[in-house]
């Protein structure tokens, strides 16, 4: 596990107060279901290469904000979005709900912890 700086633990922790979170089983259990929604993969693109969860798309935590209403321009559109461990998928959900996105959604655990429970990964 990554040793993170205080301050941006608690950049995390206040964003977490006010997003949604999903767990690994939540997202697994929806994708199994069929439902529709729209995987992010906001890591780097290095880390995108070397793999990814079934079906998500990159938008890296450096442009999401930049590039998400080019991509999704309705503002209800569900979207569940994940990092290596869930603090820069919390961070991008809280900034996405800022710009207007109602439906947004962080998975708590991330990359590794999908990997870790031994679900599928795509490269």
């Amino acid at each position: 596990m990554a040793h993170h700086s205080p301050r941006f633990l608690q950049l995390v922790a206040e964003a977490r107060e006010r997003i949604r979170e999903l767990s690994i089983a939540e997202v697994h259990a929806k994708m199994q279901r069929g439902e529709r929604f729209v995987l992010v993969d906001v890591r780097e693109e290095s880390e995108f290469a070397q793999g990814h969860l079934p079906g998500a798309i990159h938008l890296s935590k450096g442009i999401i904000e930049r590039d998400i209403e080019k991509r999704f321009p309705e503002l209800d559109t569900e979207i569940v979005l994940y990092c290596g461990g869930g603090y820069r998928s919390a961070l991008a959900a809280d900034n996405l709900q800022k710009m207007g996105y109602s439906n947004v959604w962080s998975m708590d655990g991330g990359f590794r912890g999908w990997r870790d429970a031994g679900l599928p990964v795509e490269s």
